[in-house]
């Protein structure tokens, strides 16, 4: 039976959906989310004013409750259309006006509740929803946990050098900002791109003149042409990810981004996700693999499924990401391709933690970290939503 038919059945009618009373709008999509602005509660006279305890008894609550949800209901389908695309609530949270004696709080809301069938935290007299929808064709969400390796513990606990703890004589991404990492007991975040014949190598950029001095790219090099070169001024060379495991040997986490080889985040992305993949088989240290490239993710994913993935996610403004459409920068911040990537985290732009998608990724326990925290002042910050960061530049709290 369809939602409609079934309040209809309870002899429910929805309301009209409320127009917004202020300079607001009444809800906003985001992904397969839909946030729905916090509805008042209203009768025929308009709105329902008073406190409870001060003139308003436990059942002229119950039914301003009652009154406030079939409103939240109505927004809902004015947003979507038909309400059996909904497939959960994620968050239901609401206001009670009341005076400070008063204690019967729960007592008032179960009627606004009720019409949810659902366990969200106590909502009170105004609310407001989250609710996710089921996308057109197969939806995974309820795969979560079956399918996806989830990420481990440690990636939440232990702060992840962005790069290595690198400084002087220990440039990003060498052998020995990785040791002064671990010495610090600090997770690590290293950067691949591939070389001639498709090696996986632990390097950020795809030319090589900031970090080696050299015009070229490093796609185009052989193995023992890099090899020969030196990162900034200090005697390390380019290590590649094999050489990299084999000394990091499972002592801290290591939280791998495989760089996007399409150029404009699309599907040729090549064969380095396999390529990582093959290296990281047998290796049995705490490992997640992350792209900005959802199809790299999915692709890695499909050939290691027992691995950890995540997006690396940002806002996609216009400045920071000239390649790629309007089209394509909007999808990409919405984080649409969570689900089909496989993806069971986000490390996300500490400019962005505000994101709406990500409030809602993280209300259904998806972890968030985010990237790249340079203070204490930035950390103390990141982690009023972030579960764990990615810093460089101090020494992060641990």
């Amino acid at each position: 039976m369809s939602i409609e038919a079934t309040l209809a059945e309870k002899g429910i009618t929805l309301p009209d959906a409320p127009a917004p009373a202020a300079n607001y709008v009444p809800f906003v999509r985001t992904g397969n989310l839909i946030f729905v602005s916090g509805q008042i509660s209203a009768g025929e006279k308009g709105m329902i004013k008073g406190r409870l305890g001060d003139g308003l008894s436990v059942e002229d609550g119950a039914a301003a409750a009652r009154r406030c949800g079939l409103a939240l209901i109505a927004q809902l389908k004015s947003a979507i259309g038909d309400l059996d695309r909904v497939s959960r609530v994620v968050k239901l949270t609401g206001f009670v006006n009341s005076t400070p004696d008063f204690g019967d709080q729960p007592k008032v809301i179960n009627d606004g509740r009720s019409l949810w069938r659902c366990r969200p935290p106590c909502p009170r007299r105004r609310l407001g929803a989250l609710a996710a929808l089921r996308r057109r064709g197969r939806d995974r969400s309820h795969l979560r946990g079956e399918m996806m390796a989830m990420l481990p513990r440690a990636f939440l606990d232990t702060p992840i050098a962005h790069r290595g703890l690198h400084g002087p004589g220990r440039p990003e991404n060498s052998l020995a900002a990785a040791e002064a990492a671990i010495e610090q007991g600090y997770g690590i975040e290293l950067d691949i791109q591939p070389v001639a014949g498709g090696a996986p190598m632990v390097f950020h950029d795809y030319d090589l003149s900031r970090m080696a001095g050299d015009e070229g790219y490093i796609v185009d090099l052989d193995p023992e042409t890099l090899a020969e070169m030196r990162l900034l001024d200090s005697d390390q060379a380019i290590p590649s990810l094999a050489d990299f495991l084999k000394l990091v040997d499972g002592r801290v986490p290591l939280l791998i981004e495989i760089k996007d080889q399409d150029g404009r985040m699309g599907p040729n992305i090549g064969e380095l996700h396999a390529r990582v993949a093959s290296a990281l088989a047998g290796y049995e240290g705490a490992v997640a693999v992350m792209s900005f490239n959802p199809h790299t993710v999915a692709a890695f994913h499909d050939i290691a499924p027992d691995i950890p993935v995540g997006l690396t996610t940002c806002g996609y403004d216009k400045a920071g990401w000239p390649m790629l459409d309007a089209e394509t920068r909007i999808h990409l911040a919405d984080i649409d391709d969570f689900d089909r990537s496989g993806a069971s985290f986000i490390s996300h732009d500490k400019n962005d933690l505000g994101n709406p998608r990500v409030d809602a990724l993280k209300a259904q326990g998806v972890p968030i970290l985010c990237w790249t925290i340079k203070s204490p002042e930035e950390e103390a910050v990141a982690r009023r939503i972030a579960d764990n960061i990615t810093f460089e530049g101090y020494e992060a709290a641990r």
